[in-house]
């Protein structure tokens, strides 16, 4: 029997989440965009909020048109989508390394479940200040913050997958001496895949935002530096267009990751408890 028969033994049962097709809810949810955008726009137009820090949707646009158009934005933008990547990369690899480790040795489970409980109530910015000692205000900083915030949501969720996988299915694999690293690649990881996913996705929108948090706290660069330049500036067109398409990135973003979870586990069957996301 060979490595990739022993694969295809049931892989570890855990729900998952179908994507469903464009539907009215998706409809729905746009409309709903739409009419908070046009209530803000008519906020302003008919004079319901009369302040100067409050300006309207259509000069906010005009606002993030222009910073698009000169690189400003764009720039900024990817500034702290590169630091966000870094982190996200750092995080992710030491979260799955780490949680295969803490399902298949219980030393070290034991060794350093302590450490990671103690530092897991932790708020991501409490660590900047300590952190901007250590590290400065440069890059490493950012992506350091960055790789601890991603690194709990795939560990748990990764060694939740191990745990949760047939002990069947490794027993055949010792049963005919496949080793330890095919084991894993062959067998361990395609089982898995669902829930290291799910950790990344969940990860990947904390990561954007933790990055911001840090170059609003402790940069020179980034878009949340330029978040801060634009209220002292009381610039509150750019402030708003920046957050803006800092959303519409996350948006994309995860919509992006969707797309790839779909296709690495499109042999994923689903259960009748699951349900219907649009």
């Amino acid at each position: 029997m060979a490595v990739a028969d022993i694969a295809r033994w049931p892989r570890a049962q855990v729900h998952h989440i179908r994507w469903a097709a464009p539907s009215t809810g998706r409809i729905l949810g746009v409309a709903l965009i739409a009419a908070l955008l046009l209530a803000w726009e008519l906020s302003v137009r008919l004079q319901w909020i009369v302040s100067d820090s409050w300006p309207s949707v259509s000069a906010v646009l005009l606002a993030g048109v222009g910073g698009i158009m000169s690189g400003e934005l764009l720039t900024v933008l990817g500034s702290t989508l590169a630091r966000a990547g870094a982190g996200y990369v750092c995080g992710v690899l030491s979260g799955a390394i780490l949680g295969l480790l803490f399902a298949t040795s219980s030393l070290v489970r034991r060794l350093f479940s302590p450490l990671m409980e103690l530092l897991r109530p932790i708020p991501v910015p409490a660590l900047v200040p300590p952190l901007v000692l250590l590290l400065g205000v440069q890059d490493a900083m950012k992506v350091t913050v960055v790789a601890l915030t991603v690194v709990f949501p795939v560990l748990t969720n990764m060694t939740q997958g191990v745990l949760a996988l047939d002990a069947t299915v490794l027993a055949v694999a010792r049963t005919f001496h496949v080793g330890k690293l095919a084991t894993i690649w062959k067998i361990i990881l395609p089982a898995t895949l669902p829930y290291l996913l799910a950790g990344m996705r969940v990860s990947l929108s904390l990561a954007l935002i933790v990055t911001v948090v840090a170059e609003m706290i402790a940069g020179n660069q980034g878009i949340g530096h330029y978040l801060v330049l634009m209220q002292y500036a009381v610039r509150p067109q750019e402030m708003y267009a920046s957050i803006l398409l800092l959303a519409f990135s996350g948006y994309l973003l995860n919509r992006i990751f969707v797309k790839i979870e779909k296709r690495l586990i499109h042999w994923y069957s689903l259960t009748d408890t699951s349900q219907e996301v649009t």
